[in-house]
């Protein structure tokens, strides 16, 4: 399956040469030029997608908007936000990434990210496995749900919008769907995700400020936790 990234290049790609071609006879130039250019990106975005499932083109995305430090600001905001709430909740912090390349030299699809222990979750979805009405209402999932939604939180308080959050959200909903058979159920939980995180942070707005320049500068994981534990009081066991 074509990734979100890849297909966003297509799209970007077939409309510069649909521009370029219809300009062409203006400018004097020939159409080969702008068909050359846009049939050689695509068959690199091809290679990319069928060999390095898209790899490449997050890479190159990436790298693109990084050249906008609002972007990176607003990425290390995001990432602080799982990385606080997570801490909080006791879901063990395994590592973070704030770049696509970190990502890819941690080994994991992503243009970043906060990766946790799934230890707890797996345990408690094979403790609840024969009573799904149990596994619903696990305290365990309603705090991944509050995790999950904690960088969209953290976007909103900081910049009042959030760009990012779409694969936090699209994980969410497919465990919602999964687990909750009502649609208004599912909204609800959703919602509620969203504003204990919000809560969360701004009930330790001290310790998420800190924690954002302490992953800006890739501070381990280890020293993220006592900066956490000296601020909010809270002892944790990292992962």
């Amino acid at each position: 399956m074509m990734s979100q990234t890849t297909f966003n290049l297509v799209a970007i790609a077939i409309f510069v040469f649909t521009m370029a071609s219809v300009f062409a006879p203006l400018l004097d130039y020939s159409q080969a030029i702008p068909a050359a250019g846009v049939f050689g990106l695509l068959g690199l975005l091809a290679a990319d997608q069928w060999g390095f499932e898209g790899k490449g083109a997050t890479l190159f995305v990436d790298w693109v908007a990084r050249r906008s430090p609002e972007y990176c600001d607003r990425v290390a905001y995001h990432e602080a936000g799982h990385f606080l709430v997570a801490y909080l909740l006791d879901i063990p912090v395994t590592n973070y990434a704030l770049t696509a390349w970190e990502a890819h030299r941690q080994g994991y699809p992503a243009r970043g990210g906060v990766e946790f222990s799934d230890e707890c979750f797996d345990t408690a979805q094979h403790k609840y496995l024969v009573a799904k009405s149990q596994w619903m209402s696990s305290p365990i999932l309603k705090n991944y749900f509050t995790v999950w939604m904690a960088g969209i939180a953290a976007e909103k308080l900081v910049y009042e919008k959030a760009e990012g959050g779409g694969d936090d959200l699209q994980k969410l909903r497919a465990v919602l769907a999964a687990t909750e058979p009502s649609s208004f159920n599912q909204k609800q939980k959703e919602r509620l995700a969203r504003e204990q995180a919000r809560t969360l942070l701004q009930a330790h707005w001290k310790a998420y400020s800190l924690l954002v320049e302490a992953m800006k500068q890739r501070q381990p994981v280890s020293e993220c936790y006592q900066l956490l534990e000296r601020e909010t009081g809270i002892q944790r066991l990292a992962a």
